[in-house]
């Protein structure tokens, strides 16, 4: 096991770290002692024994705690290490008693909604896989592998971190549209300045430029002033377009039944946006990880094409 060698130190004692994501992940040194069967007191002296080694707080001392910098690489090396040993340990054990792996994914809302879940199934139907997905916006995914919180993420970001791989998953291609009628309600003449002004759009959240690049880049309209709706749900996304009280951009993938049916139109025939998907992942995995990797590029490449 990689120990972090510090003059005057022995290494790293993973019982530290352990403490420290117990402390995180339960919100309070109390919590996290029942979870580790010790003392309050042994886990903040777990705690000091790994900001001496070094030399620097690794959590902030607030309600509830949060990693510092170097407390979030810490992190990220204890999951990895968690990992290595969920791979491990079936192949030491008897037949039939080995366990799942717990895999931490980073991705966005429009590939789970789509074609995320359909890849993975055989190794999670196998009992090979369990997930643990964070889902947000693909631009800022990767930051979810930076901080240890994921060991897989989804992004258009095609330069690997260090130590990472960064692999080709293909296109997502997205619609401008709404139902007939809300486009005969608010682009009665076609979409212009002042008619995509006062229609409602949706976008995914505060940091979520992809509608506004669209708007601004198409009808040089200012990124703020424009009405939208705010939702955290791709599937949402869809609802809302139905509905008919919202425009808003889809993955073409995602309404392919609806725009055979006509119950929704592309606004902007041809002109729609397209984003680069990418697999990053540790360039040491293997068994069940290399697994996953492959399932997902298989798949992804086969749907995202």
């Amino acid at each position: 096991m990689t120990n972090f060698k510090v003059k005057g130190t022995k290494g790293l004692d993973y019982r530290w770290v352990a403490a420290l994501d117990a402390v995180i992940a339960n919100g309070s040194f109390e919590k996290a002692a029942d979870t580790l069967f010790i003392t309050q007191s042994a886990v903040s002296q777990r705690i000091k024994q790994l900001e001496k080694l070094v030399a620097q707080p690794v959590l902030i001392r607030e309600n509830p705690p949060q990693p510092t910098a170097i407390g979030r690489k810490l992190l990220g090396l204890h999951q990895r290490v968690q990992l290595l040993e969920q791979e491990l340990i079936p192949e030491l054990m008897p037949e039939g008693q080995s366990s799942a792996v717990t895999v931490p994914i980073s991705t966005n809302a429009d590939s789970l909604a789509t074609w995320l879940l359909p890849a993975l199934t055989p190794l999670m139907k196998a009992q090979a896989l369990e997930l643990s997905l964070i889902v947000g916006d693909e631009v800022r995914s990767l930051n979810r592998i930076r901080s240890g919180e994921a060991v897989v993420a989804i992004s258009t970001e095609p330069n690997p971190l260090h130590g990472c791989s960064a692999q080709y998953l293909g296109k997502m291609e997205y619609l401008c549209v709404s139902t007939p009628e809300f486009k005969a309600r608010f682009f009665p003449n076609g979409m212009n300045a002042e008619t995509v002004s006062k229609a409602p759009a949706v976008v995914f959240d505060r940091l979520d430029d992809m509608h506004t690049l669209f708007v601004s880049e198409r009808f040089n309209l200012p990124t703020v002033g424009w009405r939208s709706h705010m939702v955290r749900s791709s599937e949402a996304f869809v609802k809302m377009a139905k509905l008919g009280v919202a425009y808003c951009l889809i993955p073409r993938l995602q309404i392919e039944q609806e725009l055979s049916t006509g119950e929704l139109v592309d606004l902007c025939p041809g002109d729609g946006v397209t984003r680069q998907l990418y697999w990053h992942h540790f360039s040491t995995e293997g068994g069940v990880l290399a697994d996953m990797t492959e399932a997902c590029l298989r798949y992804a490449r086969n749907v995202l094409a």
